[in-house]
């Protein structure tokens, strides 16, 4: 593996994994009050368009990473369109 996709996929780790506390807090306490739905709107958007552009450029570091960012921040928006 190459060192470029190796750090690619340490970047995508760690940033994927810093959404974890916040889908998992939310899910379980259903308490959104803090988090600000425009923003996890417009994030939500552009994970949407790295994660096309992660598949078009076929870079498994990018569409993996913004894969599960994506989903972990539908819930978080999700969760805060039902209980914010």
């Amino acid at each position: 593996m190459s060192l470029e996709r190796l750090i690619g996929l340490a970047a995508a780790t760690l940033t994927t994994v810093s959404f974890l506390s916040q889908a998992y807090r939310s899910l379980r306490t259903h308490d959104t009050h803090g988090i600000s739905l425009g923003m996890y709107a417009l994030f939500a958007l552009g994970i949407t368009l790295w994660l096309i552009y992660g598949i078009l450029i076929h870079d498994l570091p990018v569409t993996l990473a913004n894969s599960v960012t994506l989903v972990l921040t539908l819930v978080v928006l999700a969760l805060k369109l039902r209980y914010g």
